[in-house]
């Protein structure tokens, strides 16, 4: 969410089409990078968490719970750390090698939409980034080059199916913000069909849901048809996908920005665990909470705890380090590896 805060108006402006060439390589139009391969990407994590970015000869514009951002002019440098939050507090123990992870799944999944939407990254991509950053070898793959774009606003969520503050909301009302669901749905139940449900965009404190006619008055008519156009269809992919890869996609959420031209660009992260809900298919059931590749085994741990949800947040022991840590592997290995 940080990433876009610190967005300027830029010239770039480009129209994207995805080829595939060796595996890994992608190119869009001028914008190229080479993504690590699954067994490159495990080899390359750490054997301790990154939880500060040190001695770079760049201004950092923003520190978020994840992200630091540097601005180098004309484009931001972007570098994920290892900092693991939940309820919204940092906590003190990181996973070693989360920043690398979530990086190299938003890489894989910026190519493999390219062709429904343009994203931030700056042309040549790879070389530029591998030449700003070639004393700092440890920081290349965890880290984008992106355009300075102005953000929009809002998140553009998007379920599939009923969980998570959805089936709260559900319960209460039954509906999702405006969209009236069928009675007696279960928990984890699949829609009737995909829905949009944006929320605000907040820099301190939880995001909340908005309508789609509040979300149209932000955004105007035809940014909001295309914002809604592009989600629902950036999910369909991401569900196709996951569904190859044994998976299934509950809900995502998606940030976009606008150049000058109002010219609109996907940017941030896209479709990884900490964006999105994901559920392996093998013991899939309705009325059951599913096993989520995500945070949600930290959160269930730090929920046994007499913890207050304030800074400073508690230790995390080795085990559940260790156990987080292999659950982000497993969601990205079901789609790189």
């Amino acid at each position: 969410m940080l990433y876009g805060l610190f967005f300027e108006q830029t010239n770039h402006k480009t129209k994207p089409r995805a080829q595939i060439g060796l595996k890994g390589v992608w190119e869009f139009a001028t914008v190229s990078f080479n993504m690590l391969t699954f067994d490159q990407t495990k080899a390359a994590l750490p054997k301790e968490a990154l939880q500060t970015i040190e001695n770079l000869p760049y201004r950092k514009i923003g520190s978020g719970k994840v992200r630091e951002i540097y601005d180098l002019g004309d484009k931001l440098l972007i570098v994920a750390s290892d900092r693991l939050s939940a309820f919204d507090v940092v906590l003190p123990d990181g996973i070693p090698g989360k920043g690398i992870l979530l990086t190299q799944i938003s890489l894989w999944w910026f190519a493999q939409t390219a062709d429904i939407m343009q994203n931030h990254l700056v042309e040549n991509h790879d070389a530029a980034l591998a030449e700003l950053l070639k004393d700092r070898l440890e920081l290349q793959h965890r880290a984008m080059l992106v355009k300075k774009l102005r953000p929009m606003p809002v998140e553009a969520v998007v379920r599939g199916y009923l969980a998570g503050s959805g089936w709260k909301d559900y319960l209460k009302t039954g509906a999702i913000v405006d969209h009236q669901l069928p009675d007696g749905m279960q928990e984890s139940q699949q829609l009737p069909q995909p829905l949009f449900t944006p929320s605000t965009k907040e820099s301190a404190g939880h995001d909340e849901p908005i309508s789609l006619k509040r979300c149209e008055e932000i955004l105007g008519k035809e940014i909001f048809e295309k914002v809604m156009g592009t989600s629902l269809a950036l999910y369909q992919r991401g569900a196709q996908r996951a569904d190859k890869a044994g998976l299934i996609l509950a809900d995502t959420k998606f940030e976009f920005g606008t150049d000058e031209n109002d010219n609109i660009f996907l940017i941030d992260e896209v479709l990884t665990p900490d964006s999105s809900r994901y559920w392996p298919k093998d013991g899939y059931e309705i009325g059951k909470t599913p096993h989520a590749f995500d945070k949600q085994y930290v959160r269930d741990y730090l929920e046994t705890l007499d913890w207050n949800k304030q800074a400073p947040g508690p230790r995390l022991p080795a085990q559940v380090i260790e156990q987080t840590q292999a659950r982000y592997l497993d969601a990205i290995k079901h789609f790189m590896a």
